[in-house]
């Protein structure tokens, strides 16, 4: 199943290794889900994983990152036709949207509007391993 993964579900699942977004962070890892990027993702994965605040431990913030490059699918994104109300949201959805993705999974699922999903389902964690497995 080809998803794509919202940094608030990467940062929880590996703050909380019992919850639903850990689950899923570990279904990437075990090639149960297919997980789509593109090199602002990847970025902002990095970024946010690296502030002091979370404490994670670089070598393990590198090895994630070099897991998803190399395990993941990278997705040329197109542009949306209309902005969401965040921007920060945007890559996102449109990774989603342009690697065909089934689902989305996300802590905002809020921030997306219906009109957007094309076909996709657009999930909170829980929602998403309730539904899907």
């Amino acid at each position: 199943m080809r998803v794509v993964i919202d940094t608030n579900v990467l940062v929880s699942g590996l703050l909380s290794p019992y919850g639903a977004a850990a689950e899923i962070v570990r279904m990437v890892v075990a090639g149960s889900l297919d997980l789509l990027y593109d090199a602002r993702i990847v970025s902002e994965y990095e970024e946010v994983l690296s502030r002091p605040k979370f404490s994670f431990d670089r070598a393990h913030i590198d090895h994630l990152m070099e897991f998803i490059i190399h395990f993941g699918i990278p997705v040329s994104a197109i542009p949306l036709s209309k902005h969401l109300s965040d921007p920060d949201d945007e890559p996102f959805l449109e990774v989603a949207i342009s690697g065909k993705a089934e689902c989305l999974i996300t802590g905002n699922a809020a921030h997306y509007h219906t009109r957007f999903k094309h076909k996709m389902q657009i999930l909170t964690p829980r929602r998403f391993l309730n539904g899907y497995f």
